[in-house]
């Protein structure tokens, strides 16, 4: 089988702008978030929110190109280009050669709901303008960066919960390990606007922590009172080895084990069997062991049943090993779709620079995540191999793992 390799990657977060602003957030455990006082009005619980600025893409796009994007499409643009030029992929590259696309999204709430008022106000449908439905649907990002950038290959969405992310990455892995692309762009994007969290709200989702926004999102903590919603867009270029060597790129990582599951029971509750199977089939996958992976970069976001069923399935595959275990949602919150890609683009930032980011707020263990081997503060440490474990609503389980370039 054609090894996979990481040769760009991009990130537009809460926590930084772009690569190095984000190392260094990283590096120094810098929480993400505050308070958007627009929730409070308009009902929410928890105002809590991680604060990702909207990027200003004017000098960037043409009107035209600009139309079709929604917010969490602006996003996976910024990282897109970002993660393009860390490849040393121009233009003329993609106009010459057959590159694909997998993009994680689950969400495009806002673009609906502002065409819905527009229809109620004005009752004139014609009024919503010609970008209302290419950023109203699902595959928003991916059809507007396939023209953006002029992609001919593989263009599709991956719509599976708060997995979607990861799950992009395990197909654009699986597409050039089987021989059917050469380059793949991966990522996942989140909406961050309050019109997309409502719903999540009312499930008694969210931290209600508002005394201090940086100490809300605590996974593992027994304390932990719920989830931070966040957002942003992480963008990966996955490559065939010999592909990348050949045109001479710097080889970030490689992806060596993709692993995925579904626990087929309750609709939001998660279980730990299901996280057990996803994370095993991808050390097999990889044709590694518990033994062998150096860092867990845990899907944890700050949610009572969500971290015990996943400290449960670490310690079950792990204990033996205890390799130290973080969850970045701790500095970000949870940026739902994107989460699985971002935190990808995390934990290669670590591998590159030699640190494993702290699980930021772990004062208090329960008694499962007291088994685990929780790195409270930033550590200095080679990591050779990491896993990242992403798990969403209906129970869909997506695991990845990656190691550093020999």
């Amino acid at each position: 089988m054609r090894r996979v390799v990481i040769t760009g990657m991009g990130i537009y977060s809460c926590i930084g702008k772009n690569l190095d602003e984000v190392t260094q957030s990283l590096y120094e455990g810098k929480s993400g978030i505050g308070i958007e006082e627009a929730r409070t009005e308009y009902g929410y619980r928890s105002p809590l929110t991680g604060i990702v600025e909207r990027p200003n893409l004017k000098p960037l796009l043409d009107r035209r190109l600009r139309t079709g994007l929604a917010e969490e499409g602006e996003y996976a643009y910024m990282a897109t280009r970002e993660a393009l030029e860390n490849a040393g992929i121009d233009m003329q590259y993609l106009e010459e050669n057959e590159v694909g696309i997998f993009y994680g999204n689950d969400s495009s709430a806002k673009a609906v709901i502002d065409s819905h008022n527009i229809a109620v106000t004005k009752k004139d449908t014609t009024l919503m303008g010609s970008g209302a439905i290419f950023q109203s649907m699902n595959s928003t990002v991916t059809m507007n960066l396939s023209v953006i950038f002029k992609l001919r290959g593989i263009n599709m969405t991956i719509s599976a919960a708060c997995a979607s992310g990861s799950h992009s990455v395990g197909l654009g892995y699986l597409f050039i390990k089987n021989g059917w692309q050469d380059v793949v762009i991966c990522g996942g994007a989140q909406e961050t606007n309050y019109l997309s969290m409502g719903s999540f709200d009312a499930l008694s989702a969210f931290s209600v922590r508002t005394d201090d926004p940086a100490k809300a999102s605590r996974p593992f903590d027994a304390n932990r009172d719920g989830l931070v919603p966040s957002g942003g867009g992480a963008t990966l270029i996955l490559e065939e080895y010999e592909h990348a060597v050949k045109r001479g790129a710097t080889i970030l990582a490689e992806v060596v084990g993709y692993g995925f599951s579904s626990n087929g029971g309750h609709i939001s509750q998660p279980n730990d069997k299901g996280s057990f199977t996803a994370m095993k089939r991808a050390l097999d996958d990889a044709g590694l062991t518990a033994a062998d992976v150096d860092y867990i970069n845990a899907h944890a976001t700050s949610t009572p049943l969500g971290d015990q069923y996943e400290a449960m399935a670490i310690d079950a595959l792990f204990g033996e090993f205890r390799p130290p275990v973080s969850s970045t949602k701790s500095m970000t919150g949870h940026e739902c779709w994107m989460a699985g890609a971002s935190e990808i683009v995390y934990s290669v930032l670590m591998m590159r620079n030699s640190f494993v980011a702290p699980n930021i707020n772990f004062e208090t263990p329960d008694e499962n995540s007291a088994k685990l081997n929780i790195a409270t503060k930033t550590l200095d440490k080679n990591i050779d191999v990491f896993l990242s474990n992403s798990f969403g609503f209906g129970g869909t389980n997506s695991a990845l793992v990656v190691k550093k370039i020999k």
